[in-house]
């Protein structure tokens, strides 16, 4: 069984401990640096059904096409033919840029954050084929491919751990 700590994202960080060569695919805001303008179109390319292996098993990311300002994604981890947990995730436009949302489930549904929580991963930087949020890093690879960096905490340690997708359809 997967413990839950081993599989919290990144909520707080104090980011002057954080050195770019532990984590280096993800990006991190520096004091008060400003979320860069975007929209939804430098993350268009996220929409599909994708698969891949991760935490000794199966794991599945959908992502729907940008409509009303956001995208709409769902996660979920299967292993041993059982599941694990589930997130439900949302890229979208506020202010001018692009916030990156989460909520975890366990596998009744019942929520692991406090109902009014969520986890917020604001935006850092957009380059062509990545775009850095807070701690996490969505990479297209290619057409059916993509790759997601997440700094992920465990009691007291966090490590950049990659989930690496192909596109199913």
């Amino acid at each position: 069984m997967i413990k839950k700590s081993a599989l919290c994202f990144l909520m707080l960080f104090c980011f002057d401990i954080l050195a770019n060569d532990k984590f280096p695919n993800i990006l991190f805001l520096e004091g008060k640096q400003q979320s860069p303008a975007a929209d939804l179109s430098v993350v268009k390319w996220l929409s599909g059904h994708w698969r891949g292996e991760a935490f000794g098993g199966l794991i599945e990311e959908v992502w729907s096409p940008a409509v009303g300002g956001s995208m709409m994604g769902a996660f979920k981890l299967v292993v041993e033919n059982e599941v694990q947990f589930y997130e439900i995730e949302t890229i979208s436009e506020e202010n001018g840029t692009l916030i990156f949302r989460l909520k975890h489930f366990h596998r009744d549904l019942k929520g692991w954050e406090k109902k009014d929580k969520t986890i917020d991963f604001v935006l850092v930087k957009v380059m062509e084929n990545k775009v850095y949020f807070n701690g996490m890093t969505i990479e297209k690879v290619n057409d059916n491919e993509i790759n997601i960096y997440v700094a992920i905490e465990d009691n007291g340690s966090t490590t950049e751990e990659k989930f690496s997708y192909t596109r199913i359809n």
